[in-house]
């Protein structure tokens, strides 16, 4: 599976972005896919997650309530939808697969993803 991410810029606390994550391979349908992120002199970390089938979704709690991770399996698309952005959520994003189904939230071990995309920069102004 190759997996690009896209959809980062500049924008103000308090604005929303929509990432984008295009995925290769016709095995994409049976993935967990997750959502991760990488700040400035610190470790990358978990943001959300998302079930092969969509249903079971997981996220931080520093992104709960604000973020969405959604799927299309028919277009091989993860999405992350994040509103009232702040400046700690800056950072460079990335989406990551799981060859598990990604039910539980701990398929989305930094160590434990099978895959990862090149990350997309998200800067958040005060």
């Amino acid at each position: 599976v190759q997996l690009q991410a896209s959809g980062g810029g500049l924008v103000q606390a308090g604005d929303s972005l929509r990432l984008s994550c295009a995925a290769s391979g016709r095995a994409f349908g049976a993935y967990g896919m997750g959502w991760f992120r990488q700040a400035p002199g610190k470790a990358r970390e978990f943001v959300g997650g998302i079930s092969w089938s969509g249903q079971t979704t997981f996220y931080s709690d520093s992104v709960k309530g604000r973020f969405t991770i959604s799927r299309d399996n028919a277009k091989s698309m993860v999405y992350l939808q994040m509103n009232m952005l702040k400046p700690e959520d800056t950072a460079v994003y990335y989406c990551a697969a799981d060859r598990g189904l990604g039910l539980y939230l701990t398929d989305y071990d930094v160590d434990g993803m099978d895959y990862w995309g090149k990350g997309t920069l998200v800067t958040v102004s005060s």
